[in-house]
């Protein structure tokens, strides 16, 4: 294909060359018309782009399908979150209403736990399989269940840490799977002995509460306001438990007995690597496209407190642990900027995970969808490039085209033209276009290739052989021919025979075609040029 191509633009190159010295061809004029005409359909097509700002459109169509992903991502998270805040209230309910049953059977009350370490095990291992369920049920990465007492109250820094379990799914990305790989992160290790589960590989006894939002401010909110679950509950910022290296977002509800007392907190933990498989977005926007759920506070997003989505790609896109500082835009994406230069485009959208009424209602989420600015400038720049190669690459076919139409069109002409230059006119075929077979026609009935142009120093002969042609014509012709030798002109003469114009014209043909003439004024001046010689016409 690309060498007839080239093969193509050889010959117009050509054609040029020959036109420079001989002057411009039919083939090349027809040419040069059909290409100005693609370059002006071209123009034209790359005019009405831009007025009409498709070449922004790219601009228009990323803001769009980044919006609309937001809204997809924001419309999910707010229904499972919001689920998942639901559930936790519920699985507290239960959990404490059972705590507390366990210990009335022992004649105890939640406020004797402090004094009995030795029950804690028991107490905790009866509840491994309600929050083994549960964990199942809300599909999410990590359950944990944290009173208010330590094993040994006397051991170093015994006043932060607290006795508990906490059931991690190690793959949330197969949590569907009939056989997680399910392991106990924190708790007595013959509960996890006695439920054939492995001990995680960062395993603790119990609870380091020290820098623990998930724990401290629910019990301490449940102390201060007699509200009920459902205004308690708590969403943790991004952290990660001492001990361990995974990020994770906790949501816990403190636990309540029947007279009004907190003695401990319970909830789920969404990791870092579940929320990513979760909430991963549609990299055919950008490869580095990605999602994040932070706390937002005074038009900036804090991505050292967020939870990230987005492919590995997505792990280069410059961002740090700085804020990234928000300002909008009406028209465009939204900007957010960091000190260190690192800018991104896109948009965000609140999430409200609390209720009215609950203490933690003024604290703001926001899911964001961004990727780097640069990105965004170059899939625009990519797009506008396409434009312009497709616009190219029209031209070029239309190019083809008009060589390939020129030919066509052209060649009945040129075969004709061929067949009057051939010596044997007496069986020419048809070009099927008129005008040509006409000509070739009256060439062939004339005998001649071209009708003679009468001049002074034509040889005798062709004027006796112009006298006995007269001879050939009818009647009519006659009348005809004898009316233009006296000087009447066309019209005239259909008024003198009362003929038609049509009519006048036919006979016209037949009469230089007999004559070997090309028109009315050659045969004027054959006729003049035979009176000159002192020859009549008889």
């Amino acid at each position: 294909m690309e060498s007839n191509v080239l093969n193509k633009f050889s010959v117009i190159k050509q054609e040029f060359k020959k036109a420079s010295t001989s002057g411009i061809s039919m083939n090349l004029r027809l040419f040069l018309f059909l290409v100005v005409l693609v370059f002006t359909m071209i123009l034209g097509i790359f005019m009405i782009l831009l007025l009409t700002g498709t070449f922004t459109a790219g601009l228009d169509e990323n803001k769009k399908l980044v919006q609309s992903e937001l809204s997809h991502l924001s419309r999910n998270l707010s229904e499972q979150f919001g689920g998942l805040s639901v559930h936790t209230v519920d699985f507290s309910r239960g959990l404490a209403e059972s705590l507390e049953k366990n210990l009335n059977k022992k004649g105890l009350k939640v406020t004797d736990l402090s004094g009995r370490p030795e029950l804690l095990e028991d107490l905790i291992g009866n509840e491994y399989e309600r929050l083994l369920f549960s964990l199942q049920k809300t599909k999410t990465s990590g359950v944990f269940l944290i009173l208010d007492t330590t094993v040994n109250a006397a051991l170093e820094d015994a006043e932060n840490s607290r006795a508990g379990l906490f059931i991690k799914n190690m793959e949330p990305n197969i949590i569907s799977s009939s056989s997680p790989t399910i392991l106990v992160l924190r708790g007595f290790p013959n509960i996890a002995r006695k439920n054939s589960l492995p001990l995680h590989a960062q395993w603790a006894m119990e609870f380091d509460v020290r820098d623990a939002p998930y724990y401290r401010i629910p019990m301490e909110q449940a102390a201060k306001k007699k509200l009920p679950l459902s205004r308690l509950y708590y969403w943790s910022s991004v952290l990660t438990l001492p001990g361990t290296s995974e990020e994770a977002m906790f949501c816990s509800v403190p636990l309540i007995d029947s007279r009004g007392n907190a003695f401990g907190v319970c909830g789920f933990e969404v990791s870092a690597m579940l929320f990513k498989l979760a909430y991963m977005p549609n990299n055919t926007i950008c490869d580095r496209i990605f999602c994040m759920l932070s706390p937002l506070k005074d038009s900036t997003l804090n991505p050292s407190e967020a939870l990230f989505a987005g492919r590995y790609q997505a792990l280069n896109s410059g961002l740090t642990n700085q804020s990234l500082h928000i300002t909008e835009s009406r028209k465009n994406f939204n900007s957010y900027s960091q000190e260190n230069d690192a800018s991104f485009a896109g948009f965000h959208e609140p999430v409200q995970l609390y209720p009215k009424g609950s203490p933690f209602a003024d604290q703001k989420w926001a899911v964001a969808l961004m990727v780097p600015q640069q990105d965004l400038a170059l899939s625009i720049s990519r797009l506008n490039l396409q434009l312009a190669l497709l616009c190219l690459l029209l031209m070029v076919i239309g190019i083809v085209i008009s060589f390939f139409i020129s030919k066509h069109y052209l060649k009945p002409f040129v075969q004709g033209l061929a067949i009057i230059k051939s010596d044997n006119l007496k069986n020419p075929p048809k070009t099927r276009i008129p005008e040509i077979d006409d000509l070739i026609e009256f060439l062939s009935l004339s005998g001649k290739r071209l009708p003679q142009k009468p001049t002074a120093d034509l040889p005798d002969t062709v004027f006796d052989e112009f006298i006995k042609n007269t001879k050939t014509l009818s009647p009519a012709e006659r009348a005809v021919f004898d009316l233009y030798v006296q000087g009447h002109t066309a019209k005239e003469i259909t008024q003198i025979l009362c003929l038609s114009i049509n009519t006048i014209k036919t006979h016209n043909k037949r009469i230089y075609m007999k004559l070997n003439v090309a028109s009315r004024e050659d045969l004027l001046k054959f006729v003049t040029m035979l009176k000159k010689k002192g020859r009549e016409l008889k």
